[in-house]
């Protein structure tokens, strides 16, 4: 007997149908400005179908609509792309850009829900997550979407790239507050190397450029590996019209970064990048669980540990360190200071290599050096932590951290409020379900527009 694949077992065991349920349980007090909804992708295949990798399971987004202290409803929709249904995504045309799993992240931006996959174009739903259609910035854009776009918050433009393993390799492009794109342009000197994430900061664009690139031998659907000979570079350009043509490349110590915290300029005009890597070592032990390699049963992320890099323009050098030995991924930050210097960075922790440590939503203070933890217990595990600011906030942690928590003991799960200056419990909606440990997601108030 063929043992289950790990993206389809434990925290990650795909749910099998899509339900509604309204009025939630609420333990605790619900914040009154939590009034809109959390919305959060996952890679969930429909039952009976295997992926050959975790990253090619079907796109399905779950959403908790929150209200004036009420948990109003929960619901679950898969992403209806054409490959839901088995569209390949070569054709004898070439890639369908259509042809997405849509699982890796959901944002909004101008009035649209966007579910994306970094090879594909973004999908569009309606607010109750039912799906839309394939969305191309009508008709402008012609590229796939990279899945972790940034807005800057002083402007609302939606910075996004696309990138391609054959020439044109990046592509940068932004689309204004409207929501229409109003640049995009070629990145020279880029490669074929994989770029997941990537970060802005008020004067700069930073791409990254790890270790892993096209591997047309690999053959789990994700034609992707490690390469000693690939070089590891930070891409800094500037922004504005022109600053394809005055990037510049920066060479680093080898490996991979998939999640960026944020970036931003020092008082030297130095760029600071931080956010979770991995070496050689630690991108195998990944890799062979997200394609369920025989014999590998532990997290995808035990390796991963947070890294800072700082590179001088000026002098035409690059400083890089491992900030902390914890294994975490999923940085997120209050994004009011996207691009800006923070002070606060979170994230979710994971059991090392060793099966030291355990799930938590982790708080760094970047000034003082302090770690916190907030623990959820033993079998739970945490999504990735959600900022959302508190009404008036006068200090950068004044504010909550979302989270829904898997609970493997109780097969359920609920929604954690936690007070992201402490880190305690304010309040806990229980879900009707125990939804699928996912990806990323994003808080939409019902100011967003």
């Amino acid at each position: 007997m063929t043992a289950a694949k790990p993206y389809l077992t434990g925290h990650y065991t795909p749910a099998v149908d899509e339900i509604t349920a309204t009025g939630l349980t609420v333990e605790g007090t619900l914040p009154p400005e939590l009034t809109g909804r959390l919305v959060r992708n996952s890679h969930n295949p429909k039952p009976g179908i295997t992926p050959t990798h975790w990253f090619k399971g079907s796109g399905m987004v779950h959403g908790i609509r929150l209200r004036d202290g009420r948990a109003e409803w929960y619901r679950n929709r898969w992403v209806r792309t054409p490959a839901l249904d088995g569209a390949p995504y070569l054709t004898e045309h070439g890639p369908d850009l259509t042809a997405s799993t849509a699982g890796t992240h959901v944002i909004e931006h101008a009035g649209r829900l966007l579910a994306l996959s970094e090879a594909n174009l973004p999908f569009e739903l309606t607010p109750e997550l039912e799906t839309v259609g394939a969305y191309d910035f009508a008709g402008t854009l012609r590229t796939a979407m990279t899945a972790h776009p940034k807005v800057d918050p002083a402007t609302g433009e939606l910075h996004f790239f696309g990138s391609s393993p054959l020439p044109p390799y990046l592509t940068h492009h932004v689309a204004d507050a409207s929501g229409a794109i109003v640049h995009s342009a070629e990145v020279p000197g880029a490669s074929a190397a994989l770029k997941h994430d990537f970060a802005i900061t008020r004067h700069h664009v930073v791409f990254v450029e790890g270790s892993v690139t096209f591997d047309p031998a690999e053959h789990s659907g994700i034609p992707y590996g490690w390469d000693d000979e690939q070089p590891a570079r930070i891409g800094v350009m500037p922004r504005g019209a022109d600053g394809a043509g005055r990037i510049r490349w920066y060479p680093v110590e080898p490996g991979s970064l998939l999640h960026a915290a944020n970036a931003y300029e020092d008082e030297r005009g130095r760029i600071v990048l931080e956010g979770p890597a991995v070496d050689r070592e630690g991108f195998v032990l990944s890799w062979n669980w997200w394609v369920g390699a025989p014999g590998r049963g532990a997290e995808p992320t035990t390796a991963s540990r947070t890294r800072r890099w700082v590179i001088d323009p000026a002098a035409g050098t690059v400083a890089e360190c491992t900030v902390d030995d914890l294994a975490t991924e999923f940085p997120t930050i209050n994004e009011d200071l996207l691009g800006a210097e923070h002070r606060y960075q979170y994230a979710v922790s994971f059991p090392d290599s060793d099966g030291l440590g355990g799930y938590g939503v982790v708080k760094y203070d970047r000034t003082t050096g302090e770690r916190r933890i907030h623990e959820v217990g033993d079998a739970r595990m945490p999504s990735e932590a959600v900022f959302v600011p508190a009404a008036g906030a006068t200090r950068e942690d004044d504010g909550y951290l979302l989270t829904v928590v898997s609970d493997l003991k109780q097969d359920a799960s609920r929604l954690l409020v936690l007070d992201a200056s402490g880190l305690g419990q304010l309040a806990a909606v229980h879900l009707p379900r125990r939804v699928t440990a996912g990806i990323h997601g994003s808080w939409i108030p019902d100011t967003a527009h």
